[in-house]
């Protein structure tokens, strides 16, 4: 009974189109009304000291570098050096597009700003180029799933804190799924645009065009390189590497490239914070709606439940992978890795997967809820820059979520993707 006042309260605040972290506020406070086995300080504590942690402070920093290396010219330039060897290609566009996406994704932790910071150039450069708009939009909004696929990934920072994963191997373990990922949609938009005769350009690729592209954006090149490596290589831990993005992006920005302004330095904070602040609020709201769950003993009867449907770890994961899509539909990506991970978690590791693994295969499988209605985050950011509807870009956008479906399965039944380059 206390499972379906929480989870039926809940879910009647998200059909009446309360935001999610009010939602999952509201929800529990009614639990703990109608229960009264917790104080209600229980709600306003959980608010405070969910966030009180320092992985959870690459947070806001990654969020900050994001919003400064997409104003500071660095999107611009990474597509050029990905136009630069496929620009001339069938599809090029589209495929320089998905890899300018990927580059992206290596520097800000994000799918929407990833769609924001990316769309705004290659959604009007496609359509000039002779694309349709729908499919540009919507390779676009799918690529832009990438943010948090490939690290940094804010999503893999929740779920290590949540499940006591280490943040840096989640890093390490998203490098090659996310990979495969960006060559699936790489894969489909080159099939899509051979079959509409999506030329390339007229220009020829040559040493000399590579290398002026490759010169010109050393700078934005670099992020990940030292992002990334500073990390794995036990420089940095992935907060220091956080605000070591920002410090790079703001000499990158403002001296390097001087294509971000002072003065607009703080409208990129006050965008930054306004973000920031919508998704701590989240993690906090979140983070008490799962400790609610723990004290009622909830994800433990949820565990008993699934195990009894099949023994096979097949069938269970295929389960939980639909739960997971189907969630990601409704719920914020961070929301639902604090909510799900202590429950489902347990029921992977109890099946033969590793934590490390499994983060990985929720990150992936919530990422796709990106590009999924309602929530379909992507789908809004990218339809404001394109002036299509949420209909449209629904509609195209299937066959690219049927990629993304096939790549997600790929990563499940095959572990050493993810593990492959995990250190013991």
């Amino acid at each position: 009974m206390t499972a379906l006042v929480l989870f039926g309260s809940f879910a009647v605040l998200l059909l009446l189109t309360v935001p999610v972290a009010i939602s999952l506020g509201i929800a529990s406070l009614i639990t703990i009304i109608y229960t009264d086995a917790i104080s209600i300080d229980f709600l306003a504590q959980g608010l405070i000291t969910s966030v009180d942690s320092f992985p959870l402070m690459a947070i806001p920093f990654f969020i900050l570098a994001g919003e400064i290396m997409g104003k500071g010219g660095i999107s611009e330039r990474l597509f050029n050096v990905a136009n630069a060897f496929v620009g001339n290609k069938t599809g090029g566009f589209a495929i320089a597009t998905i890899l300018t996406c990927m580059f992206f994704a290596a520097i800000s932790g994000s799918g929407p700003a990833t769609v924001a910071a990316v769309g705004a150039i290659m959604i009007p450069s496609m359509v000039r180029q002779g694309y349709d708009i729908k499919f540009s939009t919507a390779v676009v909004a799918a690529a832009g799933s990438l943010g948090v696929i490939i690290p940094p990934s804010i999503p893999m920072v929740i779920y290590g804190v949540v499940g006591g994963a280490s943040v840096s191997d989640m890093f390490i373990g998203g490098i090659i799924p996310g990979v495969i990922v960006g060559l699936g949609l790489i894969i489909y938009a080159y099939l899509h645009s051979r079959k509409q005769g999506y030329t390339g350009t007229d220009e020829k690729t040559s040493a000399k065009v590579i290398g002026a592209a490759l010169w010109d954006a050393k700078w934005a090149l670099l992020i990940p390189v030292i992002i990334l490596g500073g990390i794995y290589g036990g420089i940095f831990t992935p907060t220091e590497a956080a605000v070591v993005a920002v410090v790079y992006g703001l000499l990158a920005g403002l001296v390097l490239y001087r294509e971000l302004k002072i003065r607009n330095l703080p409208r990129v904070f006050a965008d930054a914070a306004l973000t920031t602040a919508t998704i701590l609020i989240i993690v906090g709201s979140a983070t008490a709606f799962g400790r609610l769950l723990s004290v009622e003993r909830i994800p433990g009867q949820v565990a008993e439940f699934m195990l009894s449907i099949s023994e096979s770890p097949i069938v269970l994961i295929l389960l939980i992978t639909l739960l997971l899509l189907f969630i990601g539909c409704f719920m914020d990506t961070v929301a639902a890795i604090i909510i799900m991970t202590p429950i489902l978690l347990p029921i992977a590791t109890n099946l033969g997967y590793d934590p490390i693994h499994f983060g990985i295969i929720m990150v992936v499988n919530l990422a796709i809820g990106f590009i999924t209605p309602p929530l379909g985050v992507n789908l809004f950011v990218a339809s404001g820059i394109s002036g299509l509807s949420i209909e449209q870009i629904s509609r195209a956008i299937i066959p690219f979520f049927l990629v993304l479906v096939f790549t997600l399965l790929v990563i499940i039944f095959i572990p050493q993707l993810s593990l492959m380059i995990i250190g013991d």
